[in-house]
């Protein structure tokens, strides 16, 4: 409605604006009603760190201003109070693939702007990537979409900075992208073009790399910018770049990137991976002969200087000709207000182990630090038995030389007493990761007794959480790198079920296991079923006695004994997900995503009969998760996909109205005894993408989630709590685990 102004307001118009303005208002009341029931309170839970952390960017001019970027859980700028601020916590499910930051620049001239290169898988499945941008310091973002892919996740993320702002002019970009090239930015990373002469070694099989199952382009590792071939205002004329090639790597332009040239005289046989310029004009540059982090098996750190332009060899470690050392090296520093003090890490040095060492006669001798290093693990226990490594990148704080920080494939460590130990004492380190959550949760439980979240996770295990704002100590008993399915038994919660995977199975290591204690500590499964690669999905009857394992490439599989002895179970598709009944012991359920079919089996496990009801072909790409009903038998919700979100009660199946796109669900306290148990479903309701709750059995729906939080992209493993009405727990993608209560 349009207000006209100087119109006469004629009586039966008064009486048709009253009528207008009253609905008006009931529709405001109505609507700041809904807001008000949607509106909750997230937070991560507390682990700290547990992810790959893949760079570190100080600000050269702005004390306290660091930014870490990570391989698939976005990007942070650190705070005063020592915690992390999350800076893509705003991407939501149509971003998941940009949520790995390739690389990360600030502009030296302007502590305001910062820029990320984000673009995680190179797959042809990837999304291409984008360059944002950001005027006030990560707060908001523009964003410029790229018409290629990047690989935040690939090999050789831990190099670099491929992206680098020019200091004598910030409107001056430069990005050294795996395939296509050398880009640059005229206009402060809005407007992007190709380079054509920088040298096609960048674009060539010469350089790719091995990753697990496949080469991969790693292109561009690096660009810096010669502060001293420009000024204010003037464009930088001298520009390094290293291409990550057994040959020559390292290009110099003198033209301000028209053309390019070899430096003469650099080692080959290495791949380059960071370039950093020390206080006398020289350059510092770490080599390994795979950019990591899967491969590297020798190495080394050069000292270039261009006033005569000779390369220095300043190993830490002495290299023997001709022969390989067994690791390289992933990074090297300099303080900047000594340029004869300089750290390295060595990388994939597993005997005896990692290490990091300092020079402080300009690399002329070093000291190896974790023999005289004390660890305070107070803030993350769990990383008490982690050893460093992964060490990608090295920092001396710009502002502060007596703090040190390096990366790991966990979070980030720095030093509080760098000259101390240059004197003789220990070398001090925190654990710097309050507030820096990147774990990937693969399982999830709440259950009715103990503790309020059991947690399994990618590459660190899962957790018993007594508190939720505390990082606390990892399962003990038997110790897997993911556990991949949970369960607990309805009607005796403290017996709980595990299933997981080894990066480095043990001989003859089972990869399941029990726990009578609510998840604190577990025994091993006597043995794993006769077929599979162990993980997969397990689930355990109400009572406890028995357990149905899918094993990872196997069929289901029953244990009355906890794996002593295993029997097939007959009448179910191999591709059906199987969840136990909550109340009843005799009692689970199947469900086949490829046919869309509901399975039964109410004598205890040992088959499975075909209910009548069916919904139709899922996918078989899609997981679906099955939720029964907390205190009834016979009850249950299932997540179909596009297929919407199913409800099945004996003899029914039928879809849930509203939910069109189902792809998690979790089932919470009710506000009363004997009302249906709270829904939450991430998906689509009503045509919006999000986290939905009803507390009438799907019969109405409000989002709960918002647009300015939507957690770096999909949500996975949605749990309500069986105790606490309205809390809802959830897992991410490389941003932990979040849990939500109401206002």
């Amino acid at each position: 409605m349009r207000l006209q102004a100087g119109r006469s307001v004629r009586g039966t118009d008064r009486c048709s604006r009253a009528w207008a303005w009253l609905l008006f208002a009931c529709a405001c009341l109505a609507l700041s009603a809904s807001a008000r029931d949607a509106a909750y309170q997230w937070r991560n839970v507390a682990i700290g760190g547990g992810g790959f952390v893949s760079g570190l960017v100080f600000h050269p001019a702005e004390p306290g201003l660091l930014y870490a970027r990570t391989d698939i859980g976005g990007a942070y700028r650190r705070e005063a109070d020592g915690r992390w601020t999350p800076l893509l916590d705003w991407m939501g499910a149509e971003d998941k693939g940009r949520f790995g930051v390739e690389s990360l620049a600030l502009d030296p001239s302007d502590p305001d702007r910062v820029y990320l290169a984000v673009g995680t898988y190179l797959h042809e499945r990837g999304d291409d990537g984008a360059i944002l941008r950001s005027s006030d310091r990560g707060a908001t973002f523009q964003r410029a979409a790229l018409p290629f892919k990047l690989g935040g996740n690939a090999q050789g993320r831990g190099n670099g900075e491929r992206l680098a702002v020019d200091p004598n002019d910030g409107r001056v970009l430069l990005f050294g992208t795996r395939a296509n090239g050398l880009w640059r930015s005229d206009d402060g990373g809005a407007r992007w073009r190709e380079l054509p002469g920088f040298p096609a070694v960048a674009k060539s099989r010469a350089a790719w790399a091995a990753a697990w199952r496949e080469e991969q382009p790693i292109g561009i590792a690096f660009v810096v910018f010669e502060p001293g071939s420009g000024a204010a205002g003037t464009p930088s004329r001298t520009i390094y770049a290293g291409v990550s090639t057994k040959e020559a790597s390292v290009y110099r332009s003198d033209d301000g990137g028209a053309s390019w040239q070899a430096v003469p005289g650099q080692p080959v046989g290495l791949r380059p991976s960071h370039m950093v310029r020390d206080g006398r004009g020289r350059w510092l540059l770490s080599y390994g002969d795979e950019p990591g982090p899967n491969h590297m098996a020798d190495g080394a750190v050069y000292r270039f200087d261009p006033a005569d332009g000779s390369w220095t060899d300043i190993t830490p470690l002495p290299r023997i000709a001709a022969q390989a050392s067994g690791f390289g090296w992933g990074a090297v520093a300099v303080d900047a207000r000594d340029p004869d003090v300089i750290v390295a890490t060595t990388f994939r040095r597993y005997v005896p182990h990692d290490d990091l060492y300092r020079s402080t006669d300009g690399g002329r001798t070093w000291t190896a630090t974790f023999a005289r290093s004390a660890f305070d693990h107070s803030t993350a226990p769990w990383t008490l038995d982690a050893k460093p490594h992964w060490m990608a990148d090295v920092e001396i704080d710009p502002h502060d030389p007596e703090r040190i920080w390096f990366v790991t494939g966990y979070g980030v460590w720095a030093s509080r007493n760098a000259r101390a130990f240059d004197a003789g004492d220990t070398l001090q380190w925190t654990f710097e990761q309050r507030g820096f959550e990147e774990t990937v949760p693969l399982a999830l439980l709440s259950p009715p007794q103990g503790a309020h979240l059991v947690s399994g996770l990618g590459d660190v295990d899962g957790f018993v959480h007594d508190a939720l704002d505390a990082s606390q100590q990892r399962f003990s008993g038997v110790r897997f790198s993911n556990t991949e399915s949970l369960a607990f038994a309805g009607q005796a919660p403290q017996r709980m079920v595990r299933t997981g995977y080894f990066h480095n199975r043990p001989e003859g290591a089972v990869r399941g296991a029990w726990s009578d204690d609510g998840g604190r500590s577990w025994s091993a499964f006597a043995q794993e079923p006769p077929e599979g690669d162990g993980a997969g999905r397990i689930t355990l009857a109400a009572d406890g006695e028995r357990a149905i394992w899918q094993p990872r490439g196997g069929g289901h599989w029953l244990t009355a004994d906890m794996g002593g002895r295993w029997q097939a179970v007959k009448g179910l598709p191999k591709g059906a997900v199987v969840e136990a009944d909550r109340v009843d012991e005799a009692v689970y359920y199947g469900f086949d995503p490829i046919a869309g079919k509901l399975y039964v089996s109410g004598n205890g496990g040992v088959s499975f009969v075909e209910v009548d009801a069916q919904v139709g072909e899922v996918g078989d790409w899609f997981r679906p998760e099955i939720r029964p009903h907390p205190q009834r038998t016979g009850e249950a919700w299932i997540t179909a996909s596009w297929r919407g979100l199913l409800h099945w009660s004996p003899g029914k199946l039928e879809r849930v109205p509203g939910v069109d796109n189902a792809h998690s669900v979790g089932l919470g306290r009710p506000a009363n005894d004997g009302d249906p148990p709270v829904l939450f479903v991430y998906g689509e309701v009503n045509g919006r993408l999000g986290l939905h709750r009803s507390d009438n059995g799907g019969r109405r729906w409000t989002r709960i989630d918002h647009d300015a939080l939507r957690f770096g992209g999909i949500m996975r493993h949605v749990t309500g709590d069986p105790r606490l009405h309205g809390r809802v727990y959830f897992g991410t993608e490389g941003r932990g685990i979040w849990y939500g209560d109401p206002r």
